[in-house]
């Protein structure tokens, strides 16, 4: 059986390289990336060049569709291109966040729906399985025509929170910053055994929140808000002030995609939340690096334990489970 072999666009390469020294530590042999370049010409043209045979390897490419999303993506459908033309046995795309997920229905009247729209790219051009994180809707899963395995965040999450407030479990309470993401919220409720509460907002026109309302008793609690998508952050420090002002004792966030575009980290850093997570599925900034009330909790054990694990055709869903994802981070979160 031939060795799965990384390779890695310019999106996220830290991440890609945390995932090959995991893979290394799990193997117990050294496992690289596969030497190539990816670059541009002087119109911006991405050209790929793979320096080693790939010929009946096992490939996966680790490439997020973050910031610049347009040249992200190409630069994944170039790379897939240039390893089916050079005879790789299969080519995974590893896409830690996944671009164009909130574009997933027809909201109105004559606008596309793009996420299946990249789904239709990635599968011509030769992607035979996609692994990703935290999708935005589960049902863009069916978008694809290949295989998907959809990673979740809130296992590692679950481990984070009993390690960082370990003794006030009790205090907790779970907030869904929206009705939508009540399903991803309860997850972690569950896993935590803490109960749930949801901020209702409602909006007068896109990108402006008209008011909030609290569903449920935040009073005294420490509250913790979960969401998927962390973009200007203007909903989520609102949701925070809101939950404030309805008794709450404290506000952190637990956020899996931190896109932090615009005024995001001002906004975070000046914001009534005292902490904010997010994971290392983009590549963040050297603003978010600084912030002292943001923090990053790594992805790349789970994604170098999946990738074997379809490599050696075994469970993926595995990793939903606490008991298969402590190991995996044992020395990191201390239980009990």
């Amino acid at each position: 059986m031939t060795e799965p072999k990384l390779i890695s666009g310019n999106s996220n390469r830290p991440l890609a390289m945390s995932i090959a020294r995991r893979m290394s530590m799990h193997r117990g042999m050294s496992v690289g990336l596969v030497d190539a370049r990816v670059e541009r010409f002087n119109d911006q043209e991405i050209f790929v060049e793979v320096f080693e045979n790939v010929r009946g390897e096992d490939m996966f490419i680790i490439q997020s569709t973050s910031n610049p999303a347009n040249d992200n993506l190409m630069e994944l459908l170039i790379m897939t291109d240039a390893l089916r033309r050079s005879s790789a046995a299969r080519i995974t795309a590893v896409i830690p966040y996944f671009g164009y997920a909130r574009q997933d229905r027809r909201a109105k009247a004559r606008t596309p729906i793009s996420a299946k729209l990249v789904a239709n790219l990635l599968t011509r051009s030769g992607v035979e399985r996609v692994l990703t994180l935290d999708l935005h809707a589960a049902q863009i899963q069916g978008f694809f025509d290949i295989p998907v395995d959809n990673l979740y965040a809130s296992p590692i999450f679950a481990l984070d929170i009993e390690h960082h407030f370990k003794g006030k479990l009790g205090e907790l309470m779970i907030v869904s910053p929206d009705v939508g993401g009540v399903a991803r919220a309860r997850e972690i409720a569950k896993r935590i055994n803490a109960p749930l509460a949801i901020v209702d907002k409602r909006r007068e026109k896109a990108g402006e929140v008209a008011g909030m309302t609290v569903i449920g008793n935040v009073e005294g609690k420490t509250c913790i808000i979960v969401d998927d998508i962390c973009d200007t952050a203007g909903t989520l420090c609102k949701a925070a002030e809101v939950l404030m002002e309805n008794g709450a004792q404290e506000v952190h966030a637990y956020i899996t995609h931190g896109v932090m575009s615009g005024p995001a980290v001002e906004r975070v850093q000046n914001s009534v939340m005292k902490s904010l997570v997010l994971t290392d599925s983009i590549e963040p900034t050297e603003a978010v690096r600084k912030a002292g009330n943001i923090r990053i909790v790594p992805t790349a054990p789970m994604f170098a334990q999946a990738i074997l694990n379809i490599w050696s055709g075994t469970s993926v869903s595995s990793l939903f489970e606490t008991e298969t994802l402590s190991p995996i981070y044992e020395g990191m979160y201390s239980r009990g």
